[in-house]
């Protein structure tokens, strides 16, 4: 039987958490900069510019995923 101790070890990826901290710089919550961290194909600089234009975060993170 297998236990936790047994599941490898994996570092955190640094590039998710690069993401997640720009991201939350941008002015993103962290629940939605989370979620856009995850997925590699948000384009970070179109996601800060659409909140530097106005858009509020909820929509922001629906337009990019």
């Amino acid at each position: 039987m297998a236990t936790i101790e047994d599941e490898p070890q994996t570092a955190p990826d640094p590039v998710f958490y690069w993401r997640f901290y720009a991201l939350q710089r941008a002015g993103y919550p962290p629940s939605e900069a989370w979620q856009l961290a995850a997925v590699p194909d948000v384009d970070l600089r179109f996601a800060e510019r659409l909140l530097a234009e106005g858009c509020p975060p909820s929509t922001a993170a629906r337009i990019l995923i």
